[in-house]
C-alpha cells in the first residue's frame, strides 16, 4: 500500500495578482518560502520516503524545503508540471476579458486538456508506486494538476474545494484502487502568521 502525499506549491506573487501562471516558471515569494518552511516542519513529525516535484521553480524550491528538512531523496519530473494555459498564461481575468469579451473561457486559447494532465499524472502515479511499494511520498505540484487528477484517481472523490498553497492531501492505495484519507489541509499554517 503506497501513500502519496499531494502537496500544492507554495504562494507566488502570479498567485497574489491572479494572474495564470501555467507553465511560466514564476518562483515563491517570501509568503511562499514560508509556507514551505511551515510545511516542512510539519513532515517531520512524520515518516516520508522520498519527495517528487515539478520541475517548475515554485513547486521545486516548496520540494526541496521540505527534502532538505527531511533529509530524503527529491525526484524532479516535468509531468508533474502546472496545466499549460497557452494564451492565458501571464493575464488576469479583468485582461481576458478585455482581450476576448465575456465568453473568453469557451475559446480555444491553446489550453491543455484534463486528459493530457491526467495521462502525464498516471504515469508518476504508476512509477512512484513502482519504486516505493508500500512506502510513503510526497508529490508537490500545481492546483489544476491535483485537482484534475484525483477525481480520476479516486472516481468516488467528494472533495471538490479549491486547493490551497501548501495544502496536503493524502491518498494511498488499497488493492487496486486509491482512498483519500485527508483533503486540502493546512493546519501547518496555524502556527505562523501567514
Amino acid at each position: 500500500m503506497t501513500t502519496i502525499g499531494w502537496v500544492r506549491h507554495g504562494i507566488t506573487d502570479w498567485n497574489v495578482a491572479r494572474r495564470a501562471q501555467g507553465q511560466t516558471d514564476v518562483p515563491l515569494n517570501d509568503t511562499g518560502r514560508a509556507q514551505a518552511r511551515a510545511l516542512a516542519e510539519r513532515f517531520k513529525n512524520e515518516k516520508w520516503d522520498a519527495v517528487y516535484a515539478s520541475d517548475l521553480l515554485r513547486a521545486k524550491e516548496t520540494a526541496e524545503t521540505i527534502a532538505n528538512a527531511l533529509n530524503i531523496p527529491l525526484h524532479v519530473d516535468e509531468r508533474l508540471r502546472e496545466m499549460a494555459c497557452g494564451r492565458m498564461e501571464g493575464t488576469t481575468e479583468d485582461e481576458r476579458i478585455r482581450m476576448w469579451g465575456e465568453d473568453w473561457s469557451g475559446m480555444e486559447l491553446g489550453v491543455e486538456t484534463d486528459e493530457s494532465m491526467i495521462l502525464r499524472g498516471e504515469e508518476v502515479v504508476r512509477e512512484i508506486c513502482l519504486h516505493y511499494p508500500e512506502q510513503r511520498v510526497l508529490v508537490v505540484s500545481h492546483g489544476a494538476l491535483i485537482s484534475t487528477l484525483l477525481p480520476a484517481l479516486i472516481p468516488n472523490m467528494q472533495e471538490r474545494e479549491h486547493l490551497h498553497n501548501t495544502s496536503v492531501t493524502l491518498v494511498r492505495q488499497l488493492n487496486e484502487e486509491w482512498v483519500c484519507d485527508l483533503y486540502n489541509c493546512r493546519r501547518h499554517l496555524d502556527a505562523v502568521n501567514l
